[in-house]
């Protein structure tokens, strides 16, 4: 599917930089190969060539590198062209405005990647892991959008539709001769094999939570009683005072919201008002607040002043908290003689801790580290990205399966059995984009950076 226009944007953002990218897309490619770089011949494809760029009045706008892709070997599946100018914003804004000038149309958001879906030179899958890739903001998160950019997710869903295509040709073999019964064995073998690809829909359907921590860090919330060291921990695990410190009660009203990075994790830490009898409306509204992220968070830093007994939490957060999600932190232990670390909440991870010296600050962050694996553990090579739009259809999937399931063990009208396996084929369409649904693509795109 050739587009008509041929497409520009700036792919590199916007501000000062040494180099910056235009690219291009579309049948003027080659013509403007030759003429914006006074060429008397076509291009070599997969070149670069260094030139002056001219404008469409013969004035040299830029000392350049460019390189001409042939389609359909290119990203778009069209004739494309990468023009590398200084990374000065008018230079670029220049060469722009030249080549809309020459005849060129200023991309929407996303409208390369949608034509290279459009062209199939990938799936709606791989052209979502780009923008997961951009916006990657850990190691795993990375290594999860290139095993999707390169078609995992795709594979596994060709190889479970292929399977399930199987299954109903088998079953359609029995509708077309009614005189025929399915054979018990074979009956028993379908079965088996449309619970095996249900197990596999629920399995990705329960990685999506796992996907969310990729995209958006692990939420970490920093608890405790006001005094206890809770803003200086926040301020020691980012490496800069963000938050202020002070001896007054009460000085955290509203949480601060911080991202780091901690071995392959991205962690959102939260540093939350203190838990104690309120004085002010404002004090507990913050406190409330606070209960209220408790909800939403997946690992908690529970601060404790070591010379005090543990606190008395609240039933809404104690009731959250467990040996598996939160790890108990005893500062102050600089001024306490013969601190042993303990905690009245057993059998949680406790760690001595001194926010004025930083001592128990690298025990605290392998802890971290250990606590997020052993949460949210997952074998790199099977990394993906389930988004939401990918989980509606992995429900539709499972659901369709599940019917398909109860309609074969109650000896149901095979008709129908194979009507619901039908509905869990249009279901991996809409996850692989074999639809014909211009509003979804729409949407879908228009999310992702100009000039992707």
């Amino acid at each position: 599917m050739v587009t008509i226009d041929t497409i520009v944007a700036i792919a590199t953002p916007n501000g000062e930089s040494a180099l910056a990218i235009l690219r291009l897309s579309g049948p003027m490619c080659r013509e403007i190969c030759c003429s914006a770089f006074g060429r008397a011949s076509d291009p070599q494809p997969r070149y670069s060539y260094h030139g002056s760029y001219l404008s469409f009045e013969g004035d040299t706008l830029d000392d350049v590198v460019y390189c001409f892709y042939e389609g359909p070997r290119s990203f778009t599946g069209e004739d494309t062209l990468e023009i590398v100018c200084h990374g000065n914003p008018l230079i670029a804004s220049n060469i722009l405005k030249d080549l809309v000038k020459r005849g060129c149309r200023q991309s929407d958001p996303g409208e390369f990647s949608r034509q290279a879906f459009l062209n199939g030179r990938m799936d709606l899958t791989q052209a979502e892991a780009i923008m997961e890739l951009i916006q990657a903001r850990s190691d795993k998160a990375i290594k999860a959008a290139n095993n999707q950019l390169r078609g995992l997710f795709g594979r596994q869903l060709h190889t479970f539709k292929e399977r399930l295509l199987a299954t109903i040709a088998s079953i359609e073999a029995y509708i077309d001769f009614p005189e025929e019964d399915l054979p018990p064995e074979q009956k028993e073998s379908h079965l088996a094999g449309i619970r095996e690809l249900k197990t596999y829909c629920s399995r990705l359907i329960d990685s999506s939570q796992y996907a969310a921590f990729l995209r958006d860090g692990v939420k970490t919330l920093i608890l405790g009683e006001p005094n206890v060291g809770k803003s200086s921990l926040l301020n020691l695990l980012l490496g800069f005072e963000r938050a202020i410190v002070s001896e007054e009660p009460g000085t955290t009203r509203d949480f601060l919201r911080e991202r780091i990075i901690l071995g392959p994790h991205s962690i959102q830490l939260l540093d939350t008002a203190g838990l104690r009898e309120a004085e002010s409306n404002i004090e507990k509204e913050g406190i409330s607040r606070t209960i209220e992220l408790v909800e939403e968070a997946d690992i908690f830093l529970l601060v404790e002043d070591c010379s005090l007994p543990s606190p008395h939490l609240p039933d809404a957060i104690a009731n959250r908290l467990s040996a598996t999600n939160c790890i108990v932190i005893r500062n102050k232990i600089d001024l306490v003689v013969n601190e042993n670390p303990t905690s009245s909440i057993d059998p949680f991870r406790i760690i001595g801790f001194s926010a004025t010296r930083g001592d128990g600050l690298e025990d605290l962050k392998t802890s971290l580290v250990e606590l997020i694996d052993s949460n949210y553990a997952f074998d790199d090579d099977d990394l993906i990205l389930v988004n939401s739009r990918h989980s509606a259809a992995l429900d539709e999937i499972r659901s369709c399966l599940a019917s398909a399931v109860d309609k074969f063990e109650s000896d149901e009208a095979i008709e129908l059995i194979a009507s619901d396996l039908r509905g869990a084929l249009e279901a991996i369409g809409m996850i692989l984009g074999k639809i014909d649904n211009e509003a979804m693509l729409d949407v879908l795109f228009s999310t992702f950076c100009i000039g992707k």
